[in-house]
């Protein structure tokens, strides 16, 4: 895929940067603006049940962003071919920052008021760090999934030991 037509716009595809349960997001560009292109996949994953899974990137996306969650912002939503635009968040993941041991202890601090905040709303995200983008400072979940809280699923009790393993 080289490029792809949404809203009677042409992007084209730069690269693929990032496979998850739900989708491929690619970085795509038009008037030399850099967005992200997420395209659902119907493949089968053992862990995880889905139902719709655009109108669950649509609901968790005004979920999260109602209760204050720094998201990059959904743009468009394509029905026919399964896509979603979203707007393009520069800057490493937290996995790429703990590989290349540049992890710091305020970005830990942010996701853990994030968690606070999901938890008083009864919810939890995929905590996961590839999930999380650092852009001037500040950590962006790049995800819209949430799911309903399960104190196992949580960052303190799941996530955290992703985060710390590798950190100074």
């Amino acid at each position: 895929m080289e490029h792809i037509e949404l809203n009677g716009k042409n992007y084209k595809i730069e690269k693929l940067i990032g496979r998850g349960k739900g989708g491929y997001s690619y970085l795509a560009i038009y008037n030399d603006q850099k967005f992200v292109i997420k395209k659902i996949h119907h493949e089968p994953c053992d862990y995880y049940q889905f139902g719709d899974k655009l109108a669950s990137e649509e609901k968790d996306y005004a979920l999260l962003k109602a209760i204050g969650i720094r998201m990059p912002q959904l743009l468009f939503i394509d029905k026919e071919k399964e896509i979603i635009l979203k707007e393009y968040i520069d800057g490493p993941t937290i996995s790429e920052l703990i590989e290349q041991n540049c992890m710091q202890e305020g970005y830990v601090r942010q996701v853990e008021e994030m968690a606070t905040l999901l938890k008083e709303h009864h919810l939890n995200i995929d905590y996961y760090p590839t999930n999380f983008v650092v852009q001037k400072g500040e950590i962006f979940y790049i995800d819209y999934e949430c799911n309903n809280y399960m104190e196992e699923w949580d960052f303190e009790h799941w996530g955290i030991q992703y985060w710390r393993h590798t950190q100074k």
